[in-house]
């Protein structure tokens, strides 16, 4: 490969400084190819290593590290240990003298900061996992944690798994439909709640949108609520608890951990099917906490120290893979609950010269929605803390790949792109910042996953899409689906036995240089021509006035599918026949006239989620007057109503 092709090289500094590279020399190995291979050939001595070198805490050490008797889907790992995560997140730093360390700095929309040291930080996590105890929660039973992300956030999560118990983290934004069928599902006995949130400079309610759900809801015995914005709120005064009363009646040192088996869970997380209820995956104490710290400390470079912060909630699995992979690593989670873009386009980076952040995460859709502001909100700050940019949630750009390399980087730090997911918790791709990168590319698999693009019938292929798999099992896959095990096997392990088909769609390069293309039921199928929505998309937010796009096929009598674009163009752009022309033709011009779009329509906005993923299995069900499933998730669903009135006449 000529160094033309890369888009960024590291520097010595990160060849040499690199947690990548201390974990190669410390085990005399050649390169992190070499890693990567020796982590799929022998599972037991690179998950024994990787512990070894962050300094897990036993209780009681595993008899095997891992079991998969009854079959792939259902591979136990460290079998026989006995462990509460909260120990090897908090205790063992305590007793390794860094009690003084900085474990949570946080900032609210207003400006205030708080911080956390180690010590402080499981002084609260003891206080309200006593507060639990006393008020009737057990190991097993499922606590919903409905939050901004605030402190109280983190010390719930930690406290719950500190318990025994298990937690169900909602979208801080949810309504109170889907909160209730995530409760419901989950037969929650308590949940924690806040007011409300700060969005703007604004309360937004949020207790009463729980309290609205648990009209639907018969298991909830209990609610605690933290004081966030003092907003008056609704109170039924036999079931609602202020938080800050309930931890400061309690004696911390009843907060001890709970030791459980190694496969207890501790959390389910939800993510939404296309069709039917959303799906709740099970994560354990050894398994989604290891499985993040893993890919913090080789991907992202976290070490003890490191100051570490993602836009995200608790409700998507970035939040907890935050709050538990930096603690892990003896790093510094940075938490904000505020618009990333108030009261001033540059807030986000503000942020992080303020507060001297080192590792930033963020989502391609947030930058593509922050360049119309314009290039100086970001070129006046140098941030010379940052050192890595963190990206997942969808695929990229090129543009706007390029535009945070040379703008948030400045050339200097690179693009850790990032692809997995809730049920893996965590990345299947990635990259390491010791490799040279391409746009949008990802430059690795990630360490201890054996990943594969395979084609309709089961074969390797390279160099075009292909579907996205996994041909061995890791400590972070989900234990099932809650209450579902037949889903489970049915939605991941149908296909082909033995082999997880994840549902991307991806593309390999001859120099091992990945792609994510969308979601393998998004792919067009033009006259027998697989194509990525991704790659047309690519194409028209090239355009100067596009600010996003989504592409969907449709039926077609002739070729079975062909295209169509709905497009949402930047702020003072006016929707017109002309632009519509140019836009089509700009994807013939790339794309070639087989591929061209059947139709194309100007919308105010594209389908999301939360976490800032595109819908488009929801675009296509509105287009197409289909029943649309799950969409508890979106964050602009009024957006369907105005796809729905487009559809074409039949």
């Amino acid at each position: 490969m000529k160094e033309s092709t890369f888009a960024w090289v590291p520097s010595e500094s990160y060849l040499q400084e690199a947690n990548v590279r201390a974990f190669l020399r410390i085990h005399h190995l050649a390169s992190e190819r070499e890693l990567h291979r020796l982590s799929i050939e022998d599972p037991e001595w690179f998950w024994q290593a990787f512990l070894e070198v962050i300094g897990w805490k036993w209780h009681t050490p595993p008899t095997r590290i891992l079991d998969d008797t009854e079959g792939k889907p259902w591979t136990r790992w460290f079998v026989g240990a006995r462990t509460n995560l909260t120990d090897a997140a908090l205790d063992r730093w305590l007793t390794m003298g860094k009690g003084d360390t900085l474990a949570l700095l946080y900032e609210s929309e207003e400006g205030k900061v708080r911080t956390y040291t180690y010590a402080e930080l499981l002084t609260e996590v003891r206080r309200l996992t006593a507060a639990l105890r006393q008020g009737g929660i057990r190991p097993g039973d499922r606590v919903g944690i409905h939050l901004p992300l605030i402190p109280e956030t983190a010390i719930a999560l930690l406290a719950v798994a500190r318990l025994g118990a298990i937690a169900v983290p909602l979208f801080s934004g949810f309504g109170s439909g889907a909160v209730a069928t995530r409760l419901r599902d989950a037969e929650a006995k308590a949940v924690i709640t806040a007011d409300g949130l700060m969005r703007r400079g604004k309360a937004v309610p949020m207790k009463p949108v729980l309290d609205e759900a648990l009209e639907q809801v018969d298991s909830v015995e209990t609610v605690f609520v933290v004081q966030r914005t003092g907003q008056g709120v609704p109170w039924h005064p036999n079931r609602d608890h202020w938080l800050h009363e309930v931890m400061a009646d309690v004696d911390p040192n009843a907060g001890h951990a709970e030791i459980v088996e190694s496969e207890a869970p501790f959390m389910l997380i939800y993510t939404s099917g296309t069709t039917g209820k959303p799906k709740a995956t099970v994560h354990v104490h050894t398994g989604f906490p290891i499985k993040a710290a893993q890919d913090m400390y080789f991907l992202f470079d976290v070490k003890p120290g490191t100051r570490i912060y993602w836009v995200t909630d608790i409700g998507w699995m970035m939040g907890p893979w935050l709050i538990l992979g930096s603690l892990l690593l003896g790093g510094t989670m940075v938490l904000y609950d505020g618009a990333p873009d108030y009261p001033a386009p540059d807030r986000l980076w503000t942020l992080v010269e303020r507060h001297q952040i080192q590792v930033l995460g963020i989502t391609p859709t947030l930058i593509r929605a922050l360049i119309p502001k314009g290039d100086d909100w970001v070129d006046r700050h140098p941030m010379p803390s940052l050192r890595i940019i963190g990206s997942t949630g969808e695929p990229w750009n090129p543009e706007p790949w390029l535009w945070t390399l040379a703008h948030v980087g400045k050339n200097r730090a690179p693009i850790i792109n990032y692809s997995g997911g809730t049920e893996i918790s965590g990345g299947i791709l990635g990259c390491y910042p010791t490799l040279p990168l391409k746009p949008c590319s990802f430059n690795t698999v990630v360490p201890g996953v054996d990943a594969d693009v395979w084609d309709e019938d089961g074969r390797p292929v390279v160099g075009e899409p292909g579907y996205l798999v996994i041909k061995n099992h890791n400590p972070g896959m989900t234990r099932g689906f809650w209450q579902s095990p037949e889903r489970y096997l049915q939605t991941y392990w149908a296909r082909w036995p033995g082999v997880w088909e994840h549902g991307d769609l991806v593309r390999v390069d001859e120099d091992g240089y990945w792609y994510i293309l969308g979601r393998a039921d998004d792919t067009l199928k033009v006259a027998g021509k697989r194509v990525g929505p991704a790659e047309v998309e690519s194409i028209l937010v090239e355009h100067p006035a596009v600010r996003e796009s989504a592409v969907i096929g449709v039926p077609d009598p002739i070729k079975g599918e062909v295209p169509v674009a709905f497009v949402a163009l930047k702020e003072g752009v006016e929707p017109s026949p002309d632009l519509a022309q140019a836009l089509k033709q700009r994807v013939v011009e790339k794309m070639g006239k087989p591929l061209a779009l059947k139709d194309l329509h100007f919308v105010s906005d594209i389908p999301k989620t939360r976490n800032a993923k595109l819908m488009r299995r929801l675009i296509k069900a509105a287009y197409l007057g289909r029943d649309p499933g799950d969409t508890s998730a979106l964050v602009n669903p009024e957006v369907l109503d105005e796809i729905a009135r487009l559809r074409p006449e039949t």
